[in-house]
């Protein structure tokens, strides 16, 4: 046989296909996913009614072609839109991520595993919908929260050990590939069509990291998630109407994502799935900002009555923080649009320490044009510790730790003070949902008219009645 002709045998899937289908298949049985879940669903969607307040956000949201309405389609949280699942699943995935207010896991690969409720909450949604239609038994909010679990799991477990960002790739590729895998089992998906739909996912690749960082960083990246997840959507829609899988989309020599993408190097894994992740992820409690620099504003914010009164005494800022949040978000020079200002580590630190506390607002035009803060980014000095650098990839730790120390011309300075968990680490969980709880509170209170908020709080902050509530029923408690 000639070398040049290739073998048409097909094999068997990918093992790593074959075992995110057999997870998803499976049940969950963790009690603190499940209530982590249910704080991340509240947290998450308070997060997307907060954004609805940006036009440039809202702009975004309603049917392609304006004044379409689906029958038993999905709603949209906090508008009146009922839409078809693949573009409900954009808006709320756009709305969620709008703000970068949401959860995050931080590990190889970094991400925000909440982005996946776009597809799972409009799948369910319209699933829900679809059976009670019928007289059939719709799906639950319970079914809603074992699928961000799921989610969360395969997104975050993926991301523990294998790097996409250092190939130049965009984490919203994970979560093309958790939704796919859950909404397609939502959907009424078997395991080898869970297997097809997992494979679209890979084969459509993945976006270039560029619009997240300088000299390109801008508002695609707040939209990214949404059509991730509405992508899962439309993918898993394609396999359930018969669309063949391709089983070695990512072993295949040469045309594979690993050859093709990954440098021919396959994926390591740390764990088996489970619900690891849910119980461990970050939530963004106290301030909308990229989660490499919640530790770093923590400090600036306690440095703030300190520093507030002698900011033209300052000589320079020392910032010591870890090797991702240096790749990531150390930047100088001119910044250009709010997207590009909640990815600097500078900007967001030198708000802190003007105002002793950072909110969406200080991202727009009017809040920049304040000659003080780029004075600040310039008097800042940005150093690697080895120590931070080395704990955040800790299993055991997994810390975001952050130092600011402020020096005066006088030769006095600031204590230099180290922020090495945020609020929102499992480790401060005891502290940080209180203040997560009224965070969701005044989300709602910014959507909604005060008796329509309460009921929605009441339902979410009561476990056994959330779990049991109809999905349908839930999202019609927040159409305005």
């Amino acid at each position: 046989m000639s070398a040049n002709v290739e073998t048409n045998v097909r094999p068997a899937p990918d093992s790593e296909l074959v075992d995110i289908a057999d997870y998803v298949l499976g049940s969950v049985t963790s009690d603190e996913a499940f209530d982590t879940a249910r704080h991340c669903l509240m947290d998450t969607l308070g997060c997307g009614f907060l954004a609805q307040r940006f036009p440039e956000c809202a702009k975004h949201l309603g049917p392609i072609v304006p004044g379409t309405v689906v029958p038993n389609g999905a709603r949209v949280p906090g508008t009146q839109f009922e839409l078809d699942p693949v573009k409900a699943a954009w808006d709320i995935g756009c709305m969620i991520r709008w703000l970068d207010f949401n959860d995050t896991w931080l590990a190889a690969e970094w991400g925000h595993p909440s982005d996946n409720l776009g597809g799972i909450l409009a799948v369910a949604d319209f699933v829900s919908r679809r059976e009670a239609a019928a007289g059939r038994v719709p799906l639950t909010m319970r079914d809603v929260l074992e699928a961000m679990i799921q989610a969360h799991e395969i997104q975050g477990c993926l991301a523990l050990e294998n790097s996409f960002n250092r190939v130049g790739l965009d984490h919203v590729l994970l979560v093309r590939v958790a939704s796919t895998a859950v909404v397609t089992r939502l959907l009424g998906g078997t395991r080898e069509q869970i297997v097809d739909a997992l494979s679209h996912a890979w084969i459509d690749g993945s976006s270039l990291r560029t619009y997240r960082h300088a000299p390109n960083a801008g508002p695609r990246k707040s939209w990214a998630a949404g059509d991730a997840t509405s992508r899962a959507v439309r993918l898993a829609m394609l396999v359930l109407k018969g669309e063949i899988g391709y089983p070695s989309a990512l072993s295949a020599p040469t045309w594979g994502f690993y050859d093709v993408s990954f440098g021919g190097k396959p994926f390591s894994f740390q764990r088996p799935y489970g619900s690891y992740v849910m119980e461990h992820v970050l939530f963004k409690i106290s301030f909308p900002a990229e989660f490499h620099a919640q530790t770093a504003v923590e400090a600036a914010v306690e440095l703030h009555p300190e520093v507030a009164h002698r900011m033209d005494d300052i000589d320079r800022i020392e910032l010591t923080t870890h090797e991702s949040a240096i790749r990531i978000i150390s930047k100088t020079g001119q910044l250009n649009n709010p997207a590009d200002r909640d990815h600097c580590l500078q900007y967001m630190t030198a708000i802190g320490l003007l105002k002793g506390d950072l909110t969406a607002d200080d991202y727009e035009d009017a809040a920049a044009r304040d000659p003080r803060v780029d004075q600040l980014r310039d008097l800042m000095v940005v150093q690697e510790d080895d120590r931070y650098s080395r704990e955040y990839h800790e299993a055991d730790k997994r810390s975001i730790a952050n130092a600011v120390q402020v020096f005066f011309r006088n030769g006095t300075k600031t204590q230099k003070v180290v922020v090495e968990y945020p609020i929102g680490h499992r480790r401060r969980r005891d502290e940080g949902i209180p203040i997560l709880v009224d965070k969701f509170r005044r989300n709602l209170a910014i959507r909604f008219p005060a008796g329509q908020a309460n009921t929605i709080a009441a339902v979410c902050l009561d476990r056994e009645a959330l779990e049991a509530t109809p999905v349908h029923e839930f999202m019609d408690q927040m159409v305005i």
